[in-house]
């Protein structure tokens, strides 16, 4: 599936991409001269102070050989010497997480690849032309982090070449953190070590993991449930779980036992903008914990390494429950009265999240769409007969509407095979397609409550609506609060700056939108605007709560309130302190004001 371009070159190897394609950069600049002091706007390829080809290779030297030249994933498809056979087989592949995780510079949000080199061009004249494919907002170069030397590197070269900066995993990222118009990107995917290890300090003693941020959750899921152990993540089995996902928090199947991810960090290893190698515990460089473990990913710093805690493994029960709206189960159609009826459950089963909400170790995930309620039970610790008394109320209520509906109850030994029995696609990679727009709000406990139809109402509305994409409403409820994290989280939780409507929530609403890439990008657009339209939509039900930056609009007007809430000042001060240059920049994130992107891509700072 990937040509060499897309792998770890070798230095020779690399050397070679760089003979050949530095030079189409540079021939058309001046004799390269320093650059002015504080440029107003970060550089792009063709001005007349970015970097030179000796630059770069010097840079390339300083990292072992590990720059890489970023190249269009679509780049087969296009040109005089294209591959149609290789083109085709990526137009199959280009949905899913595995074509855009092990490469270094492309990112798996539709809307900031912005079909700047698309496999699905109409006019085959499009293809013929090798300058029809463009790096749009793709990095330029990207360093394979191996070492804390390789990214102190890459901030040095950044800084004294006024290059932007990005920080790329896995690219599961939807605020456009990880990509960037000419940007230098530092690519941890490849830190993928893991220890296991005996922790022991003031807030916890036990077993613990340390993880490269290249980790991925499928990997960490199966090697601590080879030990008996369990580790909290999420629920996507390609997410890095360091940095990005528990820099958002970072919800899963386990919260209703140990709340989020990031309430069971205990240090990280990082390296600043300025240079500084640092370990961040809640004690030692404290400020700088508390950020980056819940305040957004790639803003203070760049994460090596995570250690959390883990807990020890055991049975889970589980339950599955399908409920059709206008389909057929079991020979039987909902239509008409009984199509009410499924929003009539729709609203009553916030009504039994409600109860569920005082049962430790219970996890509930459902997906709503206009024709169905899909509900996934996760009940740590548990058995099946738990499981089936805690939804007998419920199933009475789907009898009682008249609604027919599929139920299975499952009871295992451990945590990961009832992973890998419900996740999507099976493991390692599931299946969550990368055509993905999403946004999402936190519904507080009163909230559903007093207004359950109202909620319905609007989930309703977001279903239904004309659209050239079916749009979905998916739901994770886990009590997180204060009360059950002292119960259940093992030693003291972390220090986090997650929103702290994130206590007070019944539950956390997504919302999906499926984008057809073959389709004009204008329709992306359009959806994107419908997204934040919806977000708001939900943020008027829901005064005063928040919502999920690893999982929001990445243009929404109210961005500070909807994702960091009271913590945005003293997240600012930390920003200030650790990057005072703002050199980490993306959309939504802590400090992002301090740049505007114009109309060619390139960051420029704001007026005073």
């Amino acid at each position: 599936m990937f040509g060499s371009v897309h792998g770890v070159a070798s230095p020779a190897g690399l050397l070679h991409i760089l003979a050949g394609f530095l030079p189409l950069i540079s021939a058309a600049a001046v004799p390269h001269v320093p650059p002015p002091a504080a440029p107003r706007c970060r550089y792009l390829p063709g001005d007349a102070l970015w970097p030179s080809a000796a630059e770069w290779q010097a840079l390339n030297r300083s990292v072992g050989g590990r720059l890489i030249a970023g190249q269009p994933l679509a780049q087969v498809c296009y040109g005089s010497n294209r591959d149609k056979a290789a083109c085709e087989r990526l137009r199959s592949q280009w949905t899913q997480q595995q074509t855009y995780f092990p490469d270094p510079v492309n990112v798996m949000s539709p809307y900031f690849l912005n079909n700047s080199c698309t496999p699905f061009a109409k006019d085959e004249a499009i293809f013929e032309s090798a300058a029809a494919c463009k790096m749009g907002n793709a990095p330029v170069y990207a360093i394979n982090v191996s070492s804390v030397a390789d990214v102190q590197a890459g901030f040095r070269f950044a800084r004294d070449k006024n290059v932007r900066l990005v920080v790329k995993n896995t690219g599961h990222d939807y605020l456009g953190r990880s990509n960037g118009q000419g940007s230098l990107s530092l690519w941890t995917h490849n830190l993928k070590n893991i220890t296991f290890l005996n922790y022991s300090s003031k807030q916890y003693t036990g077993p613990a993991v340390k993880l490269g941020a290249g980790v991925q959750a499928f990997e960490i899921y199966a090697a601590a449930a080879a030990r008996g152990l369990r580790f909290v993540g999420g629920f996507c089995p390609t997410v890095g779980v360091a940095g990005g996902f528990v820099g958002g928090g970072g919800h899963g199947l386990m919260m209703g036992a140990y709340g989020l991810a990031s309430d069971n960090t205990l240090e990280f290893e990082v390296v600043t903008p300025r240079g500084e190698y640092l370990v961040a515990t809640p004690t030692q460089n404290a400020d700088l914990f508390w950020a980056l473990n819940g305040g957004g990913a790639g803003t203070y710093a760049v994460v090596i390494s995570q250690t959390t805690r883990l807990y020890a493994d055991g049975p889970v029960a589980g339950a599955f429950i399908a409920i059709n709206n206008t389909n057929t189960i079991n020979n039987i159609t909902t239509t008409g009265k009984k199509a009410d009826a499924f929003w009539q459950a729709v609203t009553k089963w916030q009504g039994h999240l409600s109860a569920f909400d005082a049962v430790p170790g219970l996890t509930t995930e459902w997906s709503l769409t206009s024709t169905s309620l899909q509900i996934l039970v996760t009940l740590l610790d548990g058995t099946a007969a738990q499981v089936d008394s805690l939804l007998t109320p419920f199933l009475g209520t789907l009898r009682d509407l008249g609604l027919p509906f599929a139920n299975t109850t499952s009871f295992v030994p451990n945590f990961y095979t009832h992973f890998s029995t419900y996740v999507p696609g099976g493991l390692p990679y599931g299946d969550h397609p990368t055509n993905d727009l999403v946004g999402g709000r936190l519904i507080p406990r009163k909230v559903a409550a007093r207004s359950a139809a109202a909620l319905t109402a609007a989930y309703r509305t977001i279903t239904s609506q004309a659209s050239t994409a079916a749009w979905a409403v998916n739901g994770i409820a886990g009590n997180v609060s204060g009360a059950r994290l002292a119960r259940g989280v093992r030693g003291t939780p972390a220090p986090t700056a997650v929103h702290p409507a994130w206590r007070d929530a019944l539950y956390f609403v997504n919302m999906d939108v499926y984008w057809d890439p073959a389709k004009p990008i204008a329709e992306l657009r359009a959806l994107e605007r419908q997204m934040v339209a919806n977000q708001d939509l939900l943020r008027g039900l829901t005064p005063g709560s928040g919502g999920y930056m690893n999982e929001g609009a990445f243009d929404t007007a109210h961005w500070r309130d909807e994702y960091y809430g009271p913590n945005y000042e003293r997240l600012l001060a930390v920003k200030r302190k650790h990057d005072p240059d703002f050199a980490l920049y993306g959309l939504a994130s802590v400090g992002s004001d301090y740049w505007v992107p114009q109309a060619d891509g390139r960051l420029c700072r704001a007026s005073s």
